[in-house]
C-alpha cells in the first residue's frame, strides 16, 4: 500500500478541479494547469478532495498511484502559494543582476554569464541573494540548479553559488611549517 497515495488531496477554495478523460485540469483565476495521468490510476473528485486509487495490483500501478498524488498536490500548492528557492553568491567580485529577461552573473570568469529566464519564472536579486519563484516545483528547482551549476561552491573558501540552506564542508588546505 502506498502511504502517500492513500492520502486525499484537499482542494482549497478558489481552485476548480475537473477530471476530463485521462487529464486533471486545475484552474485558479487565470492560471490553468493540466496533469495527464495516462489512465494509470483511478481519479475521483468528491467532497472537495481528489482521491487516487491504483488501476491494478501490479507494481507499476502502485508506483503511479503515489506519484500522481504527489504531482497533483504540488500543482495545487503551486497555483495557490507558489514555490521559491534562494541562492547565495559568495566571493570577491561575484555579483548578479536582472536585466529584462536575462540574469547576468559575474562569477570570476573573463566574461559575464547570461542566463535567459524562463517565461513562468520570476527572479529577483537583493545584494548577494538570488530568489527564484514560480508555480511549478520542477521548473523552479531546475532553474535554481542551472544557476548553481555555473559556479558550484568550492570546499576551501566556499566561493561560488550555493543554496541558502546548504552547508559546505570545508577542507583545511595547506599548512606551513
Amino acid at each position: 500500500m502506498s502511504r502517500i497515495g492513500k492520502l486525499p488531496v484537499d482542494i482549497p477554495s478558489g481552485v476548480d478541479v475537473k477530471v476530463e478523460g485521462s487529464k486533471i485540469v486545475f484552474k485558479k483565476d487565470k492560471i490553468q494547469k493540466e496533469l495527464d495521468f495516462k489512465d494509470n490510476v483511478v481519479v475521483k473528485v468528491e467532497n472537495n478532495q481528489i482521491v487516487f486509487s491504483p488501476k491494478g495490483d501490479d507494481r507499476q500501478s502502485r508506483a503511479f498511484w503515489g506519484t500522481y498524488r504527489s504531482i497533483s498536490h504540488n500543482i495545487i500548492i503551486g497555483i495557490t502559494e507558489g514555490f521559491e528557492k534562494k541562492l547565495e553568491i559568495n566571493g570577491v567580485g561575484y555579483r548578479a543582476s536582472v536585466k529584462g529577461n536575462v540574469l547576468e552573473l559575474s562569477l570570476g570568469f573573463s566574461h559575464p554569464v547570461n542566463y535567459e529566464i524562463p517565461k513562468d519564472i520570476n527572479i529577483t536579486v537583493e545584494k548577494n541573494i538570488i530568489t527564484v519563484k514560480g508555480d511549478d516545483k520542477q521548473v523552479v528547482g531546475q532553474v535554481a540548479a542551472d544557476i548553481r551549476s555555473f559556479r558550484p561552491p568550492e570546499p576551501y573558501k566556499g566561493k561560488g553559488v550555493k543554496y541558502v540552506d546548504e552547508t559546505i564542508i570545508r577542507k583545511a588546505g595547506k599548512t606551513g611549517k
